[in-house]
């Protein structure tokens, strides 16, 4: 779709207009593999802390290349915010990488998701367990007040494989403290783990094996996880999701769904490696 403009008989060139178009608000580099931006919000749009949407550019044929994309910003938030990877050959992320303030983005307001606290029996804790950018939707639960209304702990476990790829998560969960919202909320009850695989950092290891060994929970001081009092959420690679998912079942937890609530869910349109 264009839009031609005319001024008196002079024909102006034609102007891309984007189906669903948003405008760039923000954008900061994190790593040379890592990036989060933010644009405006549709005013109809409604969502759920912890769902996903369709975002994209337009391709080299004027068509919509789009990728599910889990909103990083809370519910109540007035722009919405996502965390990409990068992707040198990546059909989407080559091009998405090079958005500047000011550009326009396709987003598809129709917001889907498993990582939502619908999902999920009451229970006392909740565990949020991600690698690499799979902590996109945490970062919107995190900054939910339901989220500390419904649960007594919330323990983010988040695993990159270096430092510098985790600090898109160590900023937010530092910044929660002095949050107007729900600064008082986050205080005693956010347990933050960050660990690397690659890089020498003061915690180590890949997530299913501190949990497997327990180690998490002598570090925090927190029981072993079981069902009745434990909820988790997973997001990470196909092959995280499932080595997850084994550990959980371990533990006694079992997968729900929105229209099966039980205590743990996993988000399976996470955007990999290949976008």
């Amino acid at each position: 779709m264009t839009e031609h403009i005319h001024f008196g008989a002079v024909a102006m060139a034609p102007v891309p207009v984007l189906p669903d178009a948003q405008t760039v608000t923000f954008v900061r580099h994190w790593t040379d593999r890592l990036f989060s931006f933010r644009v405006t919000r549709p005013k109809t749009l409604r969502f759920r802390s912890g769902e996903f949407v369709m975002i994209g550019l337009l391709d080299d044929r004027g068509k919509p290349l789009l990728r599910a994309y889990s909103i990083a910003s809370p519910s109540w938030d007035e722009e919405l915010e996502f965390y990409s990877i990068k992707v040198p050959d990546g059909p989407l992320t080559s091009r998405l990488q090079h958005i500047k303030v000011g550009d326009q983005i396709i987003l598809r307001p129709k917001p889907v998701g498993t990582l939502v606290h619908d999902a999920l029996l009451p229970g006392r804790r909740i565990w949020f367990l991600a690698t690499g950018t799979g902590i996109a939707p945490f970062a919107s639960l995190m900054r939910d007040p339901e989220t500390y209304e419904k649960y007594d702990q919330v323990i983010m476990m988040h695993t990159c494989r270096t430092v510098a790829e985790l600090e898109y998560g160590r900023q937010l969960v530092e910044g929660l403290r002095d949050d107007p919202l729900i600064g008082e909320m986050v205080e005693g009850k956010l347990l933050y783990y960050p660990t690397t695989t690659r890089e020498d950092s003061p915690r180590m290891g890949r997530i299913t094996d501190n949990l497997t060994s327990g180690k998490i929970f002598a570090d925090l001081g927190l029981p072993p996880m079981g069902a009745a009092e434990d909820r988790a959420m997973v997001c990470g690679s196909l092959a995280f999701n499932h080595d997850v998912k084994a550990v959980l079942e371990k533990f006694g937890l079992h997968e729900g769904a929105n229209s099966e609530p039980l205590e743990y869910v996993v988000e399976k349109a996470f955007v990999g490696d290949g976008i």
